[in-house]
């Protein structure tokens, strides 16, 4: 009769040490990817803190109050706008996906709602002290907020902010597309004031700009986090193949907007000495060459997804576009807290 005994001796062993070492390897996995996290989101925070101060050196320009604050505030809105569109986005797409495995990572559309209306309650209170940093409560004048343009605006994204969390809680969640499209409007009524020339013009390529760039980043990431939680499954090939098809379309329409934004704010023929003259242009042009390289680690990824002979090892220049996807967000986030240039 065949003993049913575990076994034990040295093949025992050799089984214990593997998965000792593959739980060892999951830990060290773990402790790298909080420190990348965390290096991440000092630097997001950094670039907008330290900014300001850095772009405007030598340029003449004065720095508003409290622009690094605001550039913060900012970021942090941008990434509470991506996080949830890049959710929805992919969902649709692994939905699409023949023979996709039902599993799904855990949302953070609701923590991203919940920074989103910290971040518009932070603005809103700068918009109601005369575009000022308050030193106190007292100084904030709620009421005001509903007098001027920018100030309903701010009020708008706070309240999308709190909708956007409670439908993200709800048992349809798709909802939430709907106060996250509101805020998008809300960023692109801002930028363009009406003594703007042609602001619906300048509102619509910041609405598309805006909307483009969400997708992008958040897509990316939550097609990372979907592929890890599917391992090995070939479906994650097949979900990265999608999104890498509607990313080519997404870059094309942002370096649209952006190009033809650009010329706007800066003509044609000052445009080159704007962009080292100026703290704007300056800050653009940093966008711009890091966009660049995220376009060459999409195009690198694209290019193991297709010929590699393991499509998912595509996921490696994917991880690294994701973290300076994230740099150009802070950097975004800067631009907006920084003077306009001036059309010679």
């Amino acid at each position: 009769m065949t003993s049913t005994r575990p076994a034990s001796g040295p093949a025992g062993t050799r089984g214990r040490g593997r998965h000792a070492r593959r739980g060892g390897r999951t830990r060290t996995t773990g402790a790298g990817g909080a420190v990348a996290v965390l290096v991440l989101v000092t630097l997001g925070a950094l670039i907008p803190l330290l900014g300001p101060s850095a772009a405007l050196h030598g340029t003449g320009e004065a720095e508003a109050p409290g622009a690094g604050g605001i550039g913060l505030l900012r970021t942090v809105l941008f990434a509470a706008l991506s996080v949830p569109l890049g959710e929805l986005f992919v969902r649709r797409l692994a939905r699409a996906v023949p023979g996709a495995p039902a599993e799904r990572p855990r949302d953070w559309a609701a923590w991203a709602a919940g920074a989103g209306f910290l971040a518009a309650l932070g603005l809103a209170s700068v918009v109601a002290t005369g575009n000022l940093v308050p030193d106190s409560p007292g100084q904030i004048d709620v009421g005001g907020l509903y007098a001027s343009r920018d100030g309903r605006l701010a009020l708008l994204e706070v309240n999308a902010f709190a909708l956007a969390g409670l439908c993200a809680l709800s048992r349809r969640p798709g909802t939430q597309v709907w106060p996250l499209a509101a805020v998008a409007v809300a960023e692109a009524l801002r930028a363009h004031p009406p003594t703007e020339h042609s602001p619906l013009l300048g509102s619509g390529l910041t609405l598309v700009h805006v909307v483009c760039s969400s997708l992008w980043a958040g897509g990316l990431l939550y097609a990372l986090r979907t592929l890890r939680r599917w391992g090995a499954h070939g479906a994650g090939a097949a979900l990265l193949g999608r999104y890498a098809r509607v990313a080519a379309v997404l870059l094309a329409a942002l370096t649209a907007t952006g190009l033809v934004s650009t010329l706007r704010r800066m003509p044609p023929q000052t445009v080159l000495e704007q962009l080292t003259t100026t703290a704007y242009g300056r800050t653009l042009l940093a966008k711009v060459l890091l966009v660049a390289v995220v376009a060459a680690l999409a195009l690198w990824a694209r290019i193991r997804l297709s010929r590699a002979a393991d499509p998912l090892t595509a996921c490696a220049p994917a991880r690294a576009e994701v973290a300076v996807l994230a740099v150009v967000v802070a950097v975004s986030g800067l631009l907006t807290a920084l003077p306009v240039p001036i059309r010679w």
